[in-house]
């Protein structure tokens, strides 16, 4: 069974334009290259919820967990955490439509 991959974050104060340059530019192809499918991303424009959601992803539960823990993935989510605060992430079941 397909599951996702749901990251939030914030982004730092004052590293709007570096972040934006890491995730098009590093990130996304990152995450593709490590063998998930970027589904979504969100952003917050109003209330108390982190500023940044998104969804990648995975065949299964096993390939999520196995990327997850890579060396690769550890440095990709290394270098995004120079960008942004308050990360998190958590693997569910894969449906259609809007999840947290």
């Amino acid at each position: 069974m397909s599951v996702k991959v749901i990251m939030t974050w914030d982004i730092a104060a004052e590293r709007d334009q570096e972040y934006f340059e890491f995730v098009i530019g590093e990130f996304v192809p990152g995450v593709q290259r490590l063998g998930l499918q970027p589904t979504e991303a969100w952003a917050t424009i109003y209330g108390s919820y982190p500023q940044i959601q998104v969804g990648l992803l995975a065949s299964d539960m096993a390939q999520a967990r196995r990327i997850l823990s890579s060396p690769d993935w550890v440095a990709l989510q290394e270098r995004l955490f120079g960008y942004v605060k308050n990360y998190s992430h958590k693997i569910v079941p894969a449906r259609g439509g809007f999840q947290f």
